[in-house]
């Protein structure tokens, strides 16, 4: 099973990352619409198309728009989005709002359940604390197992949710020496994501959402990540894991 980082910033696009996304071409599942959606056609074969969102935030949907064109001509024979109430709520009366894009594309929209079967896929759902809510995201394929967590203050209270799977994608906003910015903004630093992945057994951590205004080759402090759970990587944009 290929995991292919549409987008790996957070906030706002920049020179390097575009923000969030996440796909699974084989199972045709794709994880949050960031700017990185115009991606999704580029690694996705045409057919039908699951696109969770973790919420409404504009950074993690405005890219439903560009999801148009390739459903208009059939590219995308189909297009569910799964999300809370409130997110698929938020998408339709504001993104799709009348005077900011006046034409709504084909979605199916399909509220999220405890339990999810997409085609050989089994996907479960978490409350995450984040201003607004967001949903975490375990997705079970031919007994691998990724956890998709974005946009919370990373803590203990998931962690045997995320316990033992192959694969954790987990936001990063912040090192730790903005720690205090965690809390306000509802996103995690660099030690605290790595102790949760320590503390859950994780098989392999990669770090996402990254500070869009940081351009540097380490905007995390890779090496701080890597003393408490070696098996960290900095997800770059376009990144294809193989679980």
């Amino acid at each position: 099973m290929e995991v292919i980082f549409l987008g790996t910033g957070g906030y706002h696009p920049n020179e390097r990352r575009h923000t969030a996304g996440v796909a699974i071409p084989e199972a045709r599942i794709v994880f949050d619409a960031g700017t990185s959606a115009f991606r999704i056609p580029k690694v996705m074969p045409p057919g039908e198309l699951n696109v969770f969102l973790s919420h409404a935030h504009l950074d993690h949907v405005c890219g439903l728009t560009y999801l148009l064109a390739p459903l208009l001509t059939g590219y995308f024979t189909s297009c569910r989005l799964y999300g809370t109430a409130a997110t698929l709520q938020a998408v339709r009366t504001h993104l799709f709002a009348e005077p900011i894009f006046p034409i709504l594309p084909g979605f199916e929209f399909c509220n999220l359940e405890d339990v999810i079967s997409c085609g050989d896929c089994v996907i479960t759902s978490r409350s995450m604390v984040h201003p607004g809510g967001s949903m975490a995201f375990r997705l079970e394929r031919n007994s691998k197992v990724l956890a998709y967590v974005t946009d919370t203050t990373a803590n203990e209270s998931y962690v045997d949710w995320i316990r033992g799977v192959d694969l954790l994608i987990h936001e990063c906003s912040f090192r730790d020496p903005d720690e205090k910015w965690c809390q306000p903004t509802g996103h995690s630093h660099t030690s605290a994501v790595a102790q949760l992945a320590l503390a859950a057994n994780v098989q392999q951590l990669y770090l996402t959402h990254i500070d869009p205004r940081d351009l540097t080759d380490d905007p995390v402090d890779l090496d701080q990540a890597r003393q408490i759970f070696p098996k960290t990587v900095v997800a770059e944009d376009l990144l294809v894991v193989r679980l």
